[in-house]
């Protein structure tokens, strides 16, 4: 996989960020105010609204700081300098909270530990079953916690699973349903990377399950690995392979996969139509988004794989929006993105915040430049506690979609109050 080393420390600098803003906002205190309070208390003027903002955008450590960032917030300096030890790299250092949910969500100990090392072992099915709730615990722990503080668990997984494949022993059975599981945990994997901004080993972790995928005979699995890669390629400048690729997937699951597979995949087809914006896809958008939901109301079928669970009438809603947005369509955008967010789980800020984006950006292409603010405010709120490179990606696009409006007061200020894109 590389030295990845360099960007670990990235990732955990964007993480204490995120933790010295959560802390800010538990304090009741804007950026400004954790500024002004700063400075204050040592008798200077040398800490702006700005500099918070490098502090909890990861892109400097607060190192002098530490004593009066506690007394300001009513935190334990120890907890202060353990959070800036783990942004080091240093490997006295943790992040207070940090993994406490992956730990919470993944099992008990490492199954796969005792196999490390033991050449020709013999595993069977229970190995795979702990296996597979070690994979699904980093999806649920993906629904609440961002690809920067999940790339380094999620990247030991995997190459833990594939050392214990390489080195064991097995029938059949056993070795197709074991690599089925490489192959999802190379979905998640690459997921996660994704979102972290590693590209590179989001791409690699997708070709390596589908590899898993294809050798296991699963070729549900197979679409839902190339279509993850084809939303990576889609968002990224690389929007005709990442459509090509798209439709492959759906071609590759076939007709006979699970409808709430293919309720996802042609999903992920009617994005790539829009992403790629010629005037010929905006029809083909709209037609993928009406095959989803038809599929997604199918009755009978396979049952649905584990790692749908989370493909529902809402998502479908969400990416309904999405597309409308993409294709300059606010007046359906809007009230969908709405309907959804009123009842959406508060606990996944990643997904507010990037739903809450596209809000904004509708909101902009509404004429609406107020609503377009004020939805703009609360998705930087949200996002400044996450390490994702998907969510910084969408702030820069809804400043740039509010820059055109930066004579309206509301607009000028959420402008001001982020650093230049």
């Amino acid at each position: 996989m590389g030295d990845v080393r360099g960007p670990v420390i990235n990732s955990r600098r964007t993480a204490f960020g995120g933790y010295l803003a959560r802390l800010r906002r538990d304090a009741r205190l804007t950026q400004r105010h954790l500024a002004d309070r700063l400075c204050a208390l040592s008798g200077t003027a040398s800490v702006t609204r700005n500099e918070v903002g490098r502090w909890e955008q990861g892109r400097r450590l607060p190192d002098a700081w530490l004593p009066a960032l506690a007394a300001v917030l009513a935190v334990p300096l120890d907890d202060l300098e353990r959070a800036a030890a783990y942004a080091r790299g240093e490997a006295s250092g943790r992040l207070p909270g940090a993994f406490a949910t992956l730990a919470d969500l993944l099992p008990e100990g490492d199954p796969l530990a005792p196999l490390m090392g033991a050449h020709g072992r013999r595993i069977g099915p229970s190995t795979v079953g702990r296996l597979a709730g070690r994979v699904h615990g980093l999806r649920l722990a993906d629904d609440v916690i961002a690809g920067g503080d999940l790339i380094t668990p999620a990247f030991r997984e995997l190459r833990s699973a594939v050392k214990v494949f390489r080195e064991s022993t097995y029938d059949d059975a056993t070795g197709r349903q074991f690599l089925t599981q490489i192959g999802e945990l190379g979905q998640i994997a690459g997921w996660i990377a994704s979102d972290a901004g590693r590209h590179d080993e989001a791409e690699r972790a997708y070709r390596l399950g589908i590899s898993a995928a294809r050798q296991a005979g699963d070729l549900t699995l197979v679409g839902n690995l190339a279509g993850s890669l084809a939303y990576q390629l889609t968002n990224n400048g690389r929007e005709l392979a990442g459509l090509d690729l798209a439709q492959a997937a759906v071609d590759e699951a076939g007709p006979d996969a699970p409808p709430v597979a293919r309720a996802l995949f042609f999903d992920r087809v009617a994005w790539a139509y829009a992403k790629a914006g010629r005037t010929t896809d905006s029809q083909d958008a709209m037609a993928a988004l009406g095959r989803a939901h038809d599929a997604l109301t199918e009755d009978g079928g396979p049952e649905a794989p584990t790692w749908a669970y989370w493909v529902s009438r809402e998502e479908l809603e969400v990416m309904d929006a999405r597309v409308f947005t993409e294709l300059r369509r606010p007046l359906r955008a809007v009230p969908l993105l709405s309907r959804v967010l009123d009842r959406y789980d508060a606990t996944r800020a990643r997904e507010l915040a990037l739903y809450l984006s596209w809000l904004a950006v509708a909101y902009a292409d509404a004429n609406e430049p107020e609503a377009a603010a004020d939805t703009a405010t609360r998705m930087f709120e949200l996002s400044a506690d996450v390490a994702s490179d998907r969510t910084a990606g969408r702030g820069r696009v809804v400043l740039e979609r509010l820059a055109e409006f930066e004579d309206v007061p509301e607009v000028r200020e959420v402008l001001a109050a982020q650093p230049p894109v």
